[in-house]
């Protein structure tokens, strides 16, 4: 089975910041399960380069836009890097071969009548680079999405014939329950088609800064437009034609909330004008808050994804984000609630279970895995293994660890009660040995989540594999007795609260 995974392209106008992350791991953890699970699996994430904010913070830096785009697409790969995100592809818009699919596609939908000039009479938001109805404000036209100020604009354009789309757009919802999710966002989609869809301006005369158009003015593409046209060139559209029958068509699509009306109405339409199958699923996740707000750089309230993993490193991070909140709906993030759930998780039930456990087979059996019967593991391992898969399915994040933590919790308790450091010898061993093998299929499980701490189990247990590269029926493959543990040290230190 093949699978094709995306993240929207990140706008390189500014910093990354934890939404960006949060879609990320989210949508790293899924392909590395797909992967366990037998999958040939394509992820794609990247860079969104043209349009006016990237001009105008590449002029106030004092630098091209070209320039500016590369250097944040540098910055965005090495936070990649960082948070070991293991995408197969890396995209920009600034490619070449983008701009040839961006241009061939607009042909093909101005020749069959897709697309038409006409004349744009409006407001226009160049923070969001989306035409507006205006709120009024203290006498000040808004933007209603981000309240900045907007520009009425009068210019020629060439429009996408969006409106010829919208009964075919809400058909495939209606057919499809699994397109739109979460499922109660579905609703929102289809209240939103019931407005009315207006043809959508897909060139901007007046920006500097974007891929031409193939028309006699030259106008630049919109970027939304070019943007989310980066998921066929992505996987090989109209190039690497192998690539694209192998994967296409997404099988699921992460976005933010904010991006709905792009991609559950808009996308949708542009593949339906290209005859092309449209993605299974495309999930819109909440977004982290900060006292009830959204995170922006107006209040002040923005968390640096650099200074997270400076303080408490890759696994942690991905742990918190992935296990906080259900995958879908906001979220509010503290320096409180993250400590709280490191201590918690990760300092007291994993890292002091593993700590604890090698501590005494050092003591007890020499260093060395020892025999031992684990039918109770077994048995609880296939409860959770069923459980687990059905949740990952579902993205169903949070919900997927608390599974594992079934397991976690059952060996802590069975320390507690057999209490192996009163014993010596093979009956401490025996008494050991479920919990070392329970131990190595914890971190088998939690691999796709946090896989930095994973690898560093297997290390501690003697085992020179990744977990990441096994797959699920490795879960009852036995540790050979006799092996030698790795070099120990603490996983996860507290923290003071």
């Amino acid at each position: 089975m093949n699978y094709y995974i995306t993240t929207p392209l990140y706008y390189v106008n500014d910093e990354p910041h934890i939404g960006h992350v949060y879609t990320t791991v989210a949508a790293d953890c899924l392909a590395r399960y797909k992967r366990m699970s037998g999958c040939r699996t394509f992820f794609l994430t990247g860079t969104d380069e043209h349009g006016q904010k990237v001009a105008e913070a590449a002029s106030k830096k004092q630098c091209q836009p070209q320039e500016l785009a590369d250097r944040m697409a540098a910055v965005y790969s090495e936070l990649w890097s960082q948070l070991e995100i293991s995408y197969d592809r890396f995209f920009r818009t600034t490619e070449p071969e983008h701009e040839k699919v961006v241009q061939t596609v607009f042909t093909r939908l101005l020749q069959q009548g897709d697309i038409y000039r006409g004349e744009y009479q409006g407001w226009y938001c160049v923070h969001e680079e989306n035409y507006v109805t205006p709120v009024l404000e203290n006498s000040q036209r808004l933007c209603p999405d981000c309240r900045r100020p907007v520009r009425e604009v009068a210019e020629p354009s060439y429009f996408f014939r969006l409106s010829a789309y919208q009964e075919k757009v809400r058909q495939h919802i209606l057919t499809y329950p699994d397109f739109v999710q979460p499922d109660f966002r579905r609703n929102e989609v289809l209240s939103f088609l019931s407005q009315g869809l207006l043809d959508l301006s897909v060139t901007r005369k007046n920006v500097s800064w974007g891929i031409p158009s193939p028309t006699p003015e030259r106008y630049p593409v919109y970027v939304w437009f070019d943007a989310l046209l980066n998921y066929l060139t992505g996987v090989g559209y109209l190039c690497q034609e192998e690539t694209f029958t192998a994967f296409w068509p997404p099988s699921v699509q992460l976005i933010g909330k904010d991006i709905i009306r792009f991609h559950h109405i808009i996308w949708p339409a542009i593949l339906m004008t290209l005859n092309l199958p449209l993605p299974e699923k495309i999930f819109a996740h909440g977004w982290w808050l900060v006292n009830r707000d959204k995170m922006s750089k107006s209040l002040g309230n923005v968390v640096s994804p650099r200074d997270v993993l400076k303080e408490y490193g890759s696994s942690a991070f991905r742990f918190f984000l992935l296990r906080e909140v259900p995958f879908g709906l906001d979220g509010e993030y503290s320096e409180t609630n993250f400590c709280k759930r490191y201590n918690s998780d990760l300092a007291n039930d994993l890292g002091n279970l593993v700590n604890r456990t090698l501590n005494l087979v050092e003591k007890k059996c020499g260093g060395r895995i020892p025999e031992g019967q684990v039918e109770e593991v077994n048995r609880l391992t296939e409860e959770v293994q069923s459980l687990f898969r059905e949740k990952m399915e579902r993205l169903a994040y949070s919900e997927a660890i608390e599974t594992v933590w079934r397991l976690v919790i059952h060996l802590n308790k069975f320390l507690d009660e057999k209490a192996p450091w009163r014993y010596q010898g093979e009956q401490a061993g025996r008494l050991l040995r479920p919990v070392v093998e329970g131990i190595r299929r914890v971190a088998l499980f939690l691999s796709p989540f946090i896989p930095a701490a994973c690898r560093d189990i297997y290390k501690m247990l003697g085992l020179q594999t990744d977990p990441a590269a096994g797959n699920w029926k490795d879960l009852f493959s036995p540790l050979p007795a006799g092996q030698n543990l790795g070099p120990r040290f603490i996983l996860f230190p507290r923290r003071p609260p």
